[in-house]
């Protein structure tokens, strides 16, 4: 890396940044806030552990369809007018949730809260990608990392502290003023960025919705796409991403009851599957002669690819991880909601806290230093906690759960960075979009993964004889052993970080 002088971001866009940090961390701890909830809503609504389980699925469903669209949304309209859409749909939806009367209620405030949120998680990524400067790329990561890696993280902590002392409607009544606030904040400040991103310089443009459809250039504000979008396209996308992470999301659940000889959730994966296939295959057809919804030219970047596959395993254990430690704290342990929010804040903190300093290593180092010791730490530390399931003492946890979070922290700002910016300017948004949408996928995955693991072993032990809390544990200790597996290909992959170069990338047709 360069070690000449390096100028310090402006102030104005590192404000931007900063605001655009909070906002997506904000809409983003939204998707993991309910899960310790799900109990006091199944008493609160007089709903089943089935409907109680759309709040996360419902939410999750939403964020696949919609995250593929985002690419060309935000080079149709422009980032500050995605911004606007994105915050006032989660306000709205917040709204919504915190004064639902009913279950139906609720879950389409869910629905429209997500809307927002899948649009702005690559408008963030896409964001810093145009206005900060290579060299400065992982510092600024560094905070990304906070919104993408440590929001899912840090929901049940914090839905486990204010269930502790108040209603579940104060799960969204909390976060709407603080919404609102980023939103008109962000609004206002989103009117005038200097162009500080580009590897040579432009001269200052006004981030102005006025003027960047004229004469902006592609690394201040996103090409703008034209028409509308390829409405074969987006049925795809729906049928696709959506119905698979349906099928995901309820592999090995309640809700997998048997139809016919497959059962739902394997029907759901097929036709699912089968839809993401067509919908690749329409999008290599647009390519060739009009405008992609989902440009996957991205996909012939090596460091791209090489990234978005330990992400997305990465993910998978981090998920599936997430949903099996309260689970285990609450039915095993016997702890309350609250404890079992407090063992899992000191890791999200450490992840939060470690992403400046992580950034700030890869701008120095590069990632491969990074990510292939944090690997092989994250395989030992989800190897250990699945020993510890049936043998460790509760602060075996506490410390694991601390080295993972650690380990987590070094892998995810150096591999968001190195793939996304090994990507031209005209693909930003295509390539935070398909990035953002795997994330999702990785994520309905990693739960379906090991809660039907988990599944199938406490009922072996229980039709052996073994008390329902043992059983559990059992089920728990197979579970986390799925997800060191998966740290287990992650650490294998990192390796090829060691001779992944900045390749050239396609050249965009922006």
């Amino acid at each position: 890396m360069p070690t000449a002088a390096r100028p310090p971001l402006d102030p104005r866009t590192a404000q931007v940044l900063r605001v655009l940090v909070v906002a997506t961390f904000i809409v983003i701890l939204n998707e993991t806030i309910m899960v310790n909830a799900l109990p006091v809503l199944m008493e609160s609504l007089a709903i089943d552990a089935r409907a109680a389980q759309w709040m996360s699925t419902g939410f999750m469903l939403t964020m696949a369809v919609v995250i593929p669209t985002t690419g060309w949304f935000l080079q149709r309209v422009g980032r500050r007018t995605a911004f606007v859409v994105a915050m006032s749909s989660f306000c709205v939806g917040t709204l919504l949730a915190a004064s639902a009367p009913t279950f139906e209620t609720l879950l389409m405030a869910r629905v429209v809260q997500a809307c927002g949120t899948a649009v702005m998680m690559p408008l963030l990524m896409s964001s810093v990608l145009a206005l900060v400067p290579e060299h400065s790329r992982g510092s600024v990561m560094g905070n990304v990392a906070l919104a993408i890696s440590v929001a899912p993280a840090m929901g049940p902590t914090i839905s486990g502290l204010i269930l502790g002392f108040a209603s579940w409607r104060w799960l969204f009544g909390l976060v709407l003023p603080v919404a609102a606030l980023i939103g008109v904040v962000g609004a206002r400040m989103l009117r005038a960025v200097p162009a500080t991103g580009a590897p040579h310089p432009h001269d200052a443009r006004e981030f102005s919705e006025h003027d960047n459809a004229a004469s902006s250039p592609a690394d201040v504000e996103p090409a703008r796409a034209h028409g509308t979008p390829d409405l074969a396209s987006v049925v795809l996308t729906a049928v696709g991403f959506g119905v698979l992470v349906y099928g995901l999301s309820h592999l090995g659940g309640e809700s997998g009851a048997a139809v016919g000889p497959l059962g739902m959730p394997v029907i759901a994966l097929l036709v699912g599957a089968s839809g993401v296939a067509l919908f690749a295959w329409r999008q290599v057809r647009l390519s060739a002669r009009s405008t992609p919804l989902l440009d996957l030219r991205v996909l012939a970047v090596g460091r791209y690819r090489l990234s978005v596959a330990v992400m997305a395993l990465s993910f998978m254990g981090l998920m599936g991880a997430m949903i099996m430690l309260p689970l285990y704290f609450q039915e095993v342990r016997g702890m309350s909601t609250l404890q079992a929010g407090l063992m899992l804040m000191p890791g999200g903190l450490t992840m939060g806290l470690l992403g400046p300093l992580v950034g700030r290593l890869y701008d120095r180092i590069g990632p491969a230093p990074l990510v292939i010791p944090a690997a092989i730490v994250l395989a030992l530390g989800l190897g250990s906690l699945s020993w510890a399931a049936t043998h460790g003492p509760w602060w075996w946890f506490l410390g694991l759960h601390i080295a993972m979070s650690v380990a987590l922290a070094f892998i995810f700002t150096p591999v968001f960075t190195a793939g996304l910016s090994a990507l031209p300017p005209g693909l930003y948004e295509h390539g935070s979009a398909l990035l953002s949408t795997l994330q999702q996928v990785a994520a309905a995955a990693g739960t379906a993964l090991v809660i039907t693991v988990m599944s199938m072993r406490a009922g072996a032990l229980a039709a052996a004889g073994g008390a329902p809390t043992a059983a559990l544990g059992g089920g728990v200790q197979h579970g986390l052993g799925v997800a060191a597996l998966l740290a287990a290909v992650v650490a294998t992959l990192s390796l090829l970080f060691l001779r992944s170069r900045r390749d050239p990338a396609p050249a965009s047709s922006s």
